[in-house]
Parts: C-alpha cells; structure tokens; sequence
C-alpha cells in the first residue's frame, strides 16, 4: 500500500519531489496554520505528518495512537539531501506508520507506540 503524507511547511520542496517519485500521495499544509489544524488535517486526510516541530514528538499531546503517524525530523542542520537520505532509510524500515510517532536523527529512529 502506497503510504500518504503530509508536509509541514518546514520541510524541504526536495522532500515532495523526493516522496512523489516514490509514488507517495504527498500535499503541503497551508502556510501559517496552526498545530493543532495541521494535526487535524493529517488526520482527516489518514494522512502520516512530517514535521521538523519537535512539539508533535511530545505523546503527551500528541498520543501517537490517535493519528496515521507523525514523522519529527531532528536532523541538524537541516539540508535537504541529507533528510531525504535519512527518510528513505525510515521509509525502508517502517512500512506502516499508523499508532508511531518517529523522531528521526541523522544516527538514529526513535519510535514511541
């Protein structure tokens, strides 16, 4: 099954492209919304998130049983090809994002259930 994502308008344009050529549904959120509607949206849309906005890694808020997947990049600095090489190492390893909130390092994937 063919994943679909959301795009936090922090993530790189490369990253669309990238997504897209791997034959993902991907779409950006609309700039300057909030958390809570960006949350919102991925979820009305059965949608995993990508996100470099460490607050949707918190499960306290963020309860990663109630959402398709929120995918945190923590990787720093932010240049593209290095997020798209560490996504396709993710996207490798995890094939359904459902019920996981994944903090991705450029060393490391930390996954909270």
């Amino acid at each position: 099954m063919l994943s679909k994502f959301i795009l936090d308008e922090n993530i790189p344009r490369s990253v669309y492209r990238y997504l897209r050529s791997k034959g993902c549904k991907v779409e950006y959120v609309p700039r300057s919304i909030s958390d809570i509607q960006v949350i919102r949206l991925a979820v009305r849309e059965k949608a995993t998130l990508i996100t470099r906005d460490s607050n949707f890694a918190n499960p306290l808020l963020y309860p990663p049983e109630k959402f398709y997947g929120i995918i945190v990049l923590k990787i720093h600095p932010p240049i593209p090809m290095e997020i798209i090489k560490t996504l396709e190492t993710v996207l490798d390893i995890i094939k359904d994002f459902r019920g996981k909130t994944v903090v991705v390092y450029k060393d490391k994937i930390e996954v909270i259930e």
